[in-house]
């Protein structure tokens, strides 16, 4: 793997065609792994010692790129990237059936905390399925709601999702330097919301709350431009997203869907090091319940990525949130553990 990204410092050839990042990084290293003629052998009286040592070879394995979304599908941590985790082919697995990947995450969200943890497996290295599970304890909000004389009943939010995603273009398509571009429908529910309303007689559905599930459509384009930063590979990213969802859908969904842009520029400066930034615009489903219901922020996200190894990668992240429900999260920090198989 290492040897994959550090061809990507050299002087690569033209590359062909490749369908995904996996597909680039391996066509790159190919590209470069023979530009060196081996040497001419001082004697060739010991046929035997070199029979006897066999030449190592490379793993192939790509390096485990993209990570996982809190919403359980590849890309950064809060926004998807068209290419696809562990498309490729892997020794153990049918042809048609790749490797699957999981992922643990922990956001700090300033009064709240949220567990996510996610599962991906593609299959036919065109399409992938994705599920994750978020768990969000509502600290402060739990609290201001008692102060207010109420009470919610539940401490914590359970949001499930499950997404099919599928590879529409190819990256380079037609020989032209075109993004991949990959489709995705997203359902989503979310298992305490309706019973918090109630609990709440009725005050998320007086300003805008409809359902506890909910679809997300997105269509996302990625791009690789190899050496365009000091010799070293970049990642463009730019998507739409058509959702019903009030902060993901912890908070339940309304019932019209509004569109957003989301986009994230992510830089590998070292072979086992990724920087990021992500941005996801957001919309206000609801209308505001003063002191416990505030509009709906923009999010940030830069995040630092070590690759260990063809498998495990492990992701810090600083992000500003803004208003989440009660309170601000423009201080969110968080750690992901990712591993493929």
């Amino acid at each position: 793997m290492l040897a994959v990204l550090a061809a990507l410092g050299g002087d690569a050839k033209a590359a062909p065609p490749s369908t995904n990042l996996l597909d680039s990084l391996a066509v790159l290293a190919s590209a470069t792994g023979d530009d060196n003629p081996a040497a001419e052998p001082e004697a060739a009286t010991d046929t035997a010692a070199c029979h006897e040592e066999a030449p190592k070879k490379s793993t192939g394995a790509p390096p485990p790129l993209p990570f996982h979304c809190v919403e359980g599908y590849s890309g950064g941590l809060i926004t998807p990237m068209a290419y696809l985790c562990n498309a490729e082919e892997r020794d153990g697995c049918p042809d048609w059936l790749g490797a699957p990947s999981v992922a643990y995450t922990f956001l700090n969200l300033g009064s709240k905390k949220m567990h996510v943890f996610s599962v991906t497996q593609p299959f036919l290295k065109r399409f992938e399925f994705g599920y994750a599970y978020n768990n969000l304890d509502t600290g402060s909000l739990y609290r201001d709601v008692r102060k207010a004389g109420l009470n919610m009943g539940e401490r914590h939010v359970g949001l499930h999702h499950f997404n099919l995603r599928g590879m529409l273009l190819d990256e380079n398509s037609f020989d032209l330097p075109l993004p991949a571009l990959t489709a995705g429908i997203h359902f989503k529910y979310n298992d305490a919301i309706d019973d918090i309303d109630q609990n709440l007689g009725g005050a998320l559905s007086s300003i805008g709350y409809d359902d506890d599930f909910a679809v997300d459509y997105t269509l996302t384009a990625t791009k690789m431009f190899p050496k365009l930063a000091l010799g070293r590979p970049v990642l463009l990213t730019g998507g739409l997203r058509l959702s019903k969802a009030a902060q993901l859908g912890l908070l339940g969904f309304g019932n019209k869907c509004k569109a957003s842009f989301e986009g994230s520029v992510a830089y590998l400066p070292l072979d086992q090091l990724c920087l990021a930034y992500e941005y996801r615009m957001k919309q206000d489903p609801y209308n505001e319940l003063p002191g416990l219901v505030e509009n709906e922020d923009d999010w940030h996200a830069f995040s630092a990525s070590w690759i260990f190894d063809d498998h495990l990668t492990v992701t810090g992240v600083f992000g500003t949130f803004g208003n989440i429900a009660n309170a601000t999260a423009d201080c969110v920090v968080g750690l992901q553990l990712k591993y493929e198989f």
